[in-house]
């Protein structure tokens, strides 16, 4: 032990005297550069056509294969959707193994396993290597495709659709490729309810059997392996994958540029902010000469916190949580620069001409050096910290294959990133991001943000959520004399039973029951004055709790964002609606249909929650709900139905509720309906 002090002290005095040498006044200099030396994997081919690449890592004993189909792009048309049907069937057994077999094998070796039409990819500890390839390959060429899971995927798949209709973020994507490539382009079609009606099990089996073959297959493995094992292992489990007739239809060059920047405006009306998108297509391929300073070039731009747009709409302005851009590149030719922002309704149109202002000036002032500098800097320092992950390497071996590479491409890469010059950015930028052939792609609210968007004085066209051109909507809301919020919210306490019934009550429980992918799931509200706790429990144990009161609002007892919380206290209480009643940010906004069924439309904007309720024209009653959540630059909305009114005590309940949940359709039955007992102060404590 002394002798370790001793050895402390020495080396704690040797390091104050180098200390005292050093000039602080001068930068330390700079280590060496970074020497790039990429491993190439090893590599084979089967007579069936999959090339194989196995790169050795023995750091952890982990192993992983990902399988990948090189198909060209491909469009589907009147059956678009078939190729996610296939893709969610694959990886869910085999002729030979069941379904629940075959997960509960994965889930014993606790390993991952997953397919989609394009491949599948599967990990595992290196002594379950064998096996899990094994699994792999099976799933691959011999996949249990069964007309009853078809059908259930197709449900999901469609219910999916359902729970993305009004989603602002799913709209954007959807006419946003559709505009800019066209509804015929691989990249431009979109799927449907319809597009998935069309589609039969027999389709789906066909396209399985037509692209889903090993002519222009990889298998990427890396991990703990030997070579030649690996080598013996997949020619005994994919040799006997057959090889098929190719398939090489051309791909169809995307819409062109529109011939003046334009504004492509959708109407969202229960939107809180709006979805902005500046987009023109390019055609940069990885082989192209300006793609190391088109990399940067778009760094500069949007790549991230310094770029210009997120210094400007964020930092400077405050219109949004994150600006950012993307220049995109393709082998085939079409590909998208695409500017994009979520911003308060408020600021639409000022966020659409300062993000023009920045790609004016990149295109048109000279980048500031240091600022050049440092986007190289930190693109050469990710390049160089990703290298150590022996995925990159494989990535890499497959992109100089796929897209037809120089073999040096990676090795020259960070040299090529250096040689990027000022001239260069502002060549570039000329070049890919359009001045005077921009399509704005605004989702939104029409109704707060068009009169503003006019006045930039910029053509606006008009477009459903499904890219077909469409009228100028109109936000004149035509309602019976008389009536209002106030007398809507009135009549439904009229139809539930009576405001007097309702105010003189003290307390509600209402539990209900829901199965969960054959679980069983329980909701259950507490009501008081001014109160509410909401427990989400399944099977028996409590997964989420949400206490609201006057004072605080907690989840699982972490209190809530301040903004967050305040739009969520009118929730609390007995019935929501007596806190909104005589509210003056209630409004009215028109009737839309609801099952079938005319219903007012009443809505109760929030900071970060933003309600709106759909009230029956005839009988009064609530029939749906929806929810907007905005939060740190993301929205989610959730809708539900009520439905089947049951009667308790004089007063009327929901039987049914149901809503969608990750593309699953979750219908809740009322259990129990409590007035005036079963519910205590200590509830909300």
């Amino acid at each position: 032990m002394k002798n370790k002090i001793v050895a402390f002290f020495a080396l704690f005095i040797m390091t104050i005297g180098a200390s005292a040498q050093i000039d602080r006044s001068q930068p330390p200099v700079a280590g060496p550069e970074p020497e790039i030396s990429i491993e190439k994997p090893q590599e084979f081919e089967l007579k069936n056509g999959l090339k194989v690449l196995v790169v050795e890592n023995h750091k952890l004993p982990r192993v992983s294969y990902s399988l990948r189909i090189d198909n060209q792009p491909i469009a589907t048309g009147k059956k678009a959707g078939v190729e996610s049907l296939l893709g969610s069937m694959l990886g869910n057994g085999t002729t030979s193994i069941s379904k629940d077999e075959f997960n509960e094998e994965v889930d014993f070796l606790g390993a991952n396993l997953n397919f989609g039409f394009s491949g599948g990819f599967a990990s595992s500890l290196t002594k379950y290597s064998e096996r899990i390839l094994e699994l792999l390959s099976d799933a691959a060429i011999n996949p249990l495709l069964t007309e009853e899971e078809f059908e259930k995927e197709k449900t999901k798949l469609i219910e999916g659709l359902k729970a993305d209709a009004k989603s602002a973020d799913a709209i954007a994507g959807r006419v946003g490729s559709a505009l800019s490539y066209g509804t015929k382009h691989p990249y431009g079609e979109f799927v449907t309810e319809e597009t998935i009606n069309n589609v039969s099990f027999g389709d789906a089996v066909a396209f399985y059997q037509t692209y889903f073959n090993p002519n222009n297959a990889y298998l990427v493995v890396i991990g703990d392996v030997n070579y030649k094992d690996v080598k013996k292992q997949v020619k005994k489990y994919f040799s006997d994958w057959t090889k098929s007739v190719d398939v090489n239809s051309a791909v169809p060059n995307p819409n062109p540029n529109v011939q003046y920047t334009q504004i492509n405006f959708i109407d969202v009306p229960d939107a809180t902010q709006s979805n902005l998108s500046i987009t023109n297509n390019v055609k940069l391929k990885m082989s192209d000469e300006d793609y190391h300073a088109a990399l940067i070039t778009n760094n500069i731009l949007g790549g991230g916190g310094e770029g210009y747009l997120f210094k400007n709409l964020r930092e400077d302005k405050g219109y949004t949580y994150g600006a950012y851009s993307r220049l995109g590149n393709d082998r085939y030719g079409a590909s998208r620069f695409n500017a994009t922002a979520k911003v308060r309704n408020e600021v639409t149109d000022s966020a659409v001409v300062e993000a023009l202002k920045e790609i004016k000036r990149i295109r048109t002032e000279p980048v500031d050096a240091q600022l050049l500098k440092d986007a190289k800097e930190k693109y050469i320092g990710n390049f160089v910290m990703a290298l150590e992950r022996p995925q990159t390497i494989a990535n890499y071996a497959l992109n100089i294959k796929l897209n037809n590479l120089p073999e040096d491409f990676y090795s020259t890469y960070l040299q090529k990133i250096k040689d990027v010059t000022v001239e260069d950015v502002k060549r570039v930028a000329n070049k890919y991001f359009q001045a005077d052939n921009l399509r704005i792609i605004v989702v939104g609210n029409g109704s707060e943000v068009l009169e503003n968007l006019e006045k930039t004085g910029i053509p606006i066209m008009y477009f459903d959520t499904y890219a077909n051109k469409a009228a100028k909507p109109k936000f004149e809301v035509k309602l019976p004399e008389g009536v209002n919020a106030n007398s809507v919210l009135s009549k439904y306490f009229e139809a539930i039973g009576g405001k007097d019934k309702v105010e003189a009550l003290n307390s509600i429980l209402l539990k209900y029951e829901a199965s969960v992918q054959g679980s069983a799931v329980i909701s259950e509200e507490k009501r008081m004055d001014g109160k509410l706790v909401q427990t989400i429990s399944m099977n028996g144990n409590a997964m989420m709790t949400v206490l609201t009161t006057q004072d605080v609002v907690t989840m699982n007892k972490n209190p809530l964002p301040e903004n967050m919380a305040n739009d969520m206290k009118p929730l609390g209480g007995l019935f929501t609606e007596l806190n909104l009643l005589n509210s003056e940010s209630a409004k009215i906004t028109g009737i839309e249909k609801v099952d079938d069924k005319e219903a007012y439309k009443v809505q109760f904007p929030g900071e970060a929650i933003s309600l709106t309720f759909f009230y029956d024209v005839e009988t009064g009653l609530k029939v749906k709900e929806v929810q907007t959540t905005s939060m740190q630059g993301q929205t989610q909305t959730q809708e539900t139905f009520l439905k089947d009114y049951q009667e308790f005590d004089g007063i009327k309940f929901p039987g049914t509720r149901e809503g969608s949940q990750m593309g699953q359709l979750v219908v809740f039955k009322l259990l129990e309906a409590k007035l005036n007992e079963g519910v205590t102060e200590a509830d909300f404590k």
